[in-house]
């Protein structure tokens, strides 16, 4: 059980980065969830940590004993920093050893695996883990779930999105490294398989019309199971979006960038060159989000969902998370997103958008 002195207090990790950022500044403008801003740069933490009037920690994921131990200080991490293959299994450990729950922003499909796995440990500990309380997964899970509750025999399920062109620096960094595998991912039968990218291409309507789409290795294709047990799930972008033709422009470079050093430089040179979104740019922004389910007997059901700017969502629905975990809505376990706060929890923070089935 959390302690008294502890059970309203949160570390809002990798708080200096872009998303950081922007959840910090979500943070202000609502009541009553002032952070403790975390991170690995204690100049840049002090830095804004003083701007806000709020307190900061400075601490590495090397050192396991010392991480669990500052945990016991917080209820919750809302963890921000990727690359999450590297970053989140630390982080998680240590949340599993201070009785600390963990939500992440992850949209990687082995850290969802990797959570899952870990559910009777957080059960045992009272932890809860849900990773993906971002754009990666919230609106897509949502859909899922309502797509199941729809059709209850669905055996395959599609998912999409636009809308999603100006990247950060963060997010391009996972980004490339799901290219690296130099395939995307589907899910067949209840198993994740590889398939090259620029197959299982369909039509789907972001509402522009149908159009072509690129499947890609995003999140859904393991926490959309776990929401619904749907067997076959893919991930669909149109083609001719920004992320299919850096996919594209990318795959050619795996080889050049297979070793570390060229990778870290890769890596180096992406922060700085990918911004993310302005703040001008993100309040122009949309995305829609689709899905389609289809059972064995061929019946189909289809959902959308308008949202906002998804940096811009990531904040709303990462502090809702963190908002309901704080006032003990969930006893522990891994959970997505729609299994911890509902198949419409997206609707609550969405500027009115909501799901429209057909």
């Amino acid at each position: 059980m959390l302690g008294d002195m502890r059970e309203k207090r949160w570390l809002l990790y990798g708080a200096s980065g872009y998303t950081g950022r922007l959840i910090s500044d979500e943070c202000a403008r609502q009541v009553g969830l002032a952070p403790t801003l975390g991170g690995r740069d204690e100049v840049r933490l002090k830095a804004l940590a003083e701007a806000r009037g709020w307190p900061h920690l400075a601490i590495g994921l090397d050192d396991a004993g010392a991480l669990a131990a500052a945990l016991r200080d917080f209820a919750v991490v809302l963890h921000c920093a990727g690359p999450f293959s590297t970053t989140s299994a630390p982080m998680r450990a240590a949340c599993l050893a201070s009785g600390t729950h963990y939500l992440d922003i992850t949209g990687e499909i082995d850290v969802y695996v990797e959570a899952h796995a870990q559910h009777a440990a957080a059960q045992a500990a009272g932890v809860v883990l849900c990773p993906g309380v971002g754009f990666d997964v919230v609106p897509t899970d949502c859909i899922a779930a309502c797509l199941k509750e729809a059709l209850p025999d669905a055996t395959a399920l599609a998912l999409g999105f636009n809308g999603v062109d100006r990247l950060s620096a963060g997010t391009t960094v996972t980004s490339m490294e799901a290219v690296f595998r130099g395939c995307a991912r589907v899910r067949l039968g209840g198993r994740i398989v590889d398939v090259p990218f620029g197959e299982r291409s369909r039509t789907a309507d972001f509402g522009r019309g149908p159009e072509p789409t690129f499947v890609i290795p995003w999140g859904d294709v393991a926490t959309a199971y776990f929401s619904t047990g749907i067997p076959d799930i893919e991930v669909h972008v149109p083609a001719r979006s920004a992320s299919a033709r850096a996919i594209r422009a990318l795959v050619p470079l795996r080889r050049v960038l297979a070793n570390a050093p060229a990778r870290r430089w890769a890596h180096a040179l992406l922060r700085k060159v990918a911004a993310g979104p302005t703040t001008a740019q993100r309040e122009k922004e949309r995305a829609m989000v689709w899905g389609e389910a289809r059972n064995g007997a061929g019946e189909v059901r289809r959902a959308t969902l308008e949202t906002m700017n998804g940096y811009t969502l990531t904040a709303a629905t990462a502090l809702m998370a963190v908002r309901h975990v704080l006032e003990g809505g969930s006893a522990g376990g891994y959970f997505t997103p729609s299994r911890l706060m509902g198949s419409r929890c997206v609707e609550r923070v969405n500027d009115g958008g909501r799901i429209v089935l057909g």
